[in-house]
């Protein structure tokens, strides 16, 4: 199983930005995906996620400015990041369960200049 983000940059406040994140070894249109972050110094936070039935989900903060998204074509998993803000700075990693074990991708940094 292998996970590979993409995306994360330094962007301006109120910018955009789009996080992907590649999947491999895993039957990917029965998962649920979630997209996590770690600002620096804090805990890992769920940020959105996607059932395999397209059912999203958000945390609060996120809520009206991001959106999880999928391709089942490609595999593939979204966060258009819109309207940002530099409490968004955080590493960012996608993340499924396969077979009861939690997989994670490297991580994609995203920084927000205010």
């Amino acid at each position: 199983v292998r996970l590979v983000e993409s995306g994360g940059e330094l962007v301006q406040a109120r910018g955009s930005l789009r996080l992907s994140c590649r999947t491999s070894g895993i039957n990917f249109k029965i998962h649920r995906m979630g997209w996590y972050r770690q600002p620096p110094g804090k805990q890992l936070e769920l940020v959105a996620a996607i059932s395999a039935d397209g059912i999203k989900n958000y945390t609060d903060p996120v809520k009206g400015r991001f959106t999880i998204s999928r391709n089942n074509a490609w595999n593939t998993v979204y966060l258009q990041m819109n309207s940002l803000k530099h409490e968004d700075t955080a590493d960012y990693y996608c993340q499924t369960t396969y077979e009861s074990l939690n997989y994670w991708g490297q991580g994609t940094q995203v920084t927000v200049s205010s």
